[in-house]
């Protein structure tokens, strides 16, 4: 299959860590609409009542809406286990155009309460996780500039906000989530001569995701959020934005949106019309 303007990420590869739901999935489902190649690694493999769906599930989705899947079960915090996904995208679909580090874990309790476990599985896949997959993707992406494909590197973080009031309040949490924001600022430098764009994105209000119900608020929260959609719409266009010229960049999804002209969100919206939107952590009101 080959590119057009129409649909740009047209036999494109992308590798994503995680996928099985939420924002991930919604990211995955805009590229597999233009028939992009994607590669899931993400570990549920069997149904949880408390999230909806499944890599398998997830893969079924993505091949219905044109794209072709490598359902890879694997964690993203074992060395062999992402090198041997790379292994297999680039032996499959004969190469990796976008790296997408979707996969993340959140605790915000504070530092006294927190158990160690959870600052070190939060450490693992947020930043060791994002760095690993990115790092293991590089000489592919290489390839993909060589050849003119516009390889990209997204991360799903936040700007890299010093107010206190950040740190102060998930400590843990934001040190893992800033550990991906500087996985990119440190990425998008080292790999600016070989024409890799590598960005991160993220979004102005809180996103209607299983982990936002669960564990920040319920319906609540749900109710005062947008839909993953924004998400991927604002994603869609930093990947098929030309990779020599964005890069190094922290992307709030409605300002990338305003960018394309896109300023009516309210098809976004997840609740009740008028609900007042919460504003994401990390963001300065």
């Amino acid at each position: 299959m080959t590119t057009s303007d129409a649909k740009p990420l047209a036999g494109r590869t992308m590798i994503m860590s995680g996928g099985s739901r939420g924002i991930g999935l919604a990211i995955a489902l805009r590229a597999a609409a233009d028939g992009a190649n994607i590669t899931l690694i993400a570990k549920t493999d069997t149904p949880n009542p408390k999230v909806p769906g499944t890599i398998h599930t997830a893969a079924a989705e993505l091949e219905a809406a044109g794209g072709q899947v490598l359902a890879f079960v694997g964690d993203v915090r074992n060395d062999d286990a992402v090198a041997e996904a790379v292994r297999q995208t680039t032996e499959r679909f004969g190469g990796i155009d976008i790296v997408v580090n979707n996969a993340s874990a959140i605790d915000l309790s504070p530092t006294d309460v927190i158990p160690m476990k959870k600052y070190d599985l939060m450490q693992d896949i947020n930043c060791r996780g994002s760095f690993l997959l990115s790092k293991l993707s590089i000489p592919a992406l290489r390839e993909s500039a060589k050849a003119g494909r516009n390889p990209h590197i997204l991360t799903l973080s936040p700007p890299l906000n010093l107010n206190p009031k950040w740190a102060g309040t998930a400590l843990a949490y934001t040190i893992a989530k800033y550990g991906m924001s500087l996985t990119t600022l440190g990425l998008a430098e080292e790999l600016k001569k070989d024409g890799i764009g590598v960005n991160s994105l993220w979004p102005r209000t809180t996103i209607a995701t299983a982990a936002v119900k669960n564990l920040l608020g319920g319906d609540d929260m749900m109710n005062a959020s947008r839909t993953p959609d924004i998400y991927a719409d604002a994603a869609y266009i930093v990947l098929t934005s030309p990779s020599t010229e964005a890069t190094g960049n922290f992307y709030i999804d409605d300002e990338v949106m305003a960018s394309a002209g896109v300023t009516d969100l309210e098809k976004y919206r997840a609740g009740t019309p008028g609900t007042e939107l919460q504003l994401d952590l990390f963001l300065d009101a």
